[in-house]
């Protein structure tokens, strides 16, 4: 069960995880009032890193975070490969995919990330964290797995992820915003004016594009058209197009419930925006 509430926050359940073979186990379960969050001194642990992010979220964003989230924390990327099989219960070849280029996952009700090795206050384990817990509180959302568009879905967890960095005031999205424009300037995708929405959104057909154009292109690419769709309808269009899964609705009907136009007219629409915000 889940339940959507403004304020938010995660709590360590039981011991302090679980150790064996490089893995980390860190359950945790929701309870309120969420605390006041100061940064970085309120995120020096793995289950502070889960609650603060999960706060932000659910406040800032309105997600639904889960009463419970497991989270598992892998030392490397084969053990990361193991993990996806045994705890996310992923397919060998699946598994063996995702690890040679994700280092998290974020399943229904369960964050699976590889450790970075660097301080858990970093930046970009902050962004991994709000990034796959977006994920989750998306299956939440739509109460299934692999809906949503899948380039919408990568790119609001992009775009949710930066929200949480600026709330922290790590990050802006003006300048997350800025960068990504000069990283897709010479996607092919732009070049050939055409983006194919209909084979990005499927998971496969992201896999494929990302692995054929460059990871970086092709999220910055997702986050900007989540990011022009947001500017134009507001966040919580976003929720409504998830929530239209939830109430059985299909891939096209849902994106037309939550944006008002088909995928199509909004490929033509995106196509000439970037027309010219990349001149």
């Amino acid at each position: 069960m889940c339940r959507r509430v403004g304020v938010v926050a995660l709590a360590l359940l039981g011991a302090v995880g679980c150790h064996g073979g490089g893995r980390i186990v860190v359950p945790v379960t929701l309870e309120e009032p969420a605390p006041a969050l100061h940064y970085p001194r309120d995120f020096g642990s793995h289950e502070a890193v889960v609650r603060g992010v999960a706060t932000i979220l659910a406040q800032d964003l309105g997600l639904p975070v889960p009463e419970r989230v497991t989270v598992y924390i892998y030392s490397s990327r084969a053990v990361f490969e193991r993990g996806l099989i045994n705890d996310g219960r992923l397919p060998g070849v699946r598994a063996a995919e995702l690890s040679e280029f994700a280092v998290g996952v974020g399943k229904r009700r369960q964050l699976l990330l590889q450790d970075h090795g660097g301080p858990l206050a970093a930046r970009e384990w902050l962004r991994l964290v709000a990034h796959e817990l977006t994920h989750v509180a998306q299956i939440e959302l739509a109460q299934g797995e692999g809906r949503a568009e899948q380039w919408l879905a990568e790119g609001m967890a992009e775009w949710a992820a930066f929200r949480v960095l600026e709330r922290l005031g790590v990050d802006t999205l003006l300048e997350r915003r800025a960068a990504a424009i000069g990283h897709v300037r010479d996607h092919p995708a732009l070049r050939g004016g055409r983006l194919d929405l209909e084979q990005l959104g499927t998971s496969r057909g992201f896999t494929v594009g990302h692995l054929r154009d460059g990871s970086l292109a092709t999220y910055q690419l997702a986050f900007l058209m989540t990011d022009y769709l947001i500017r134009r309808h507001g966040f919580e269009s976003l929720l409504r197009y998830f929530k239209a899964f939830a109430a059985g609705r299909g891939r096209h009907e849902s994106f037309r419930l939550g944006f008002g136009q088909g995928l199509q007219e909004f490929e033509r629409e995106v196509l000439r925006h970037f027309g010219r915000v990349l001149r």
